[in-house]
């Protein structure tokens, strides 16, 4: 979706969602570095990974 294309309460709701999406993201990783259970920690792993790829396409989205 171009961003011309995206209305300001779209715009704003995307910058929501990213803010939420950092915040969860630093949790988990916070969170991963304390953590010994393996399965935990690899779920923590995933989040992160996945997290990260959320917020460069929410980033794309308003750039």
């Amino acid at each position: 979706m171009p961003k011309s294309n995206l209305g300001v309460h779209e715009k704003l709701e995307l910058h929501e969602l990213l803010t939420f999406k950092t915040t969860c993201l630093t949790k988990s990783q916070t969170m991963a570095s304390m953590v010994t259970d393996p399965n935990l920690k690899t779920i923590l792993e995933n989040d992160v990974r996945s997290g990260t790829e959320d917020i460069q396409q929410l980033r794309n989205l308003l750039v």
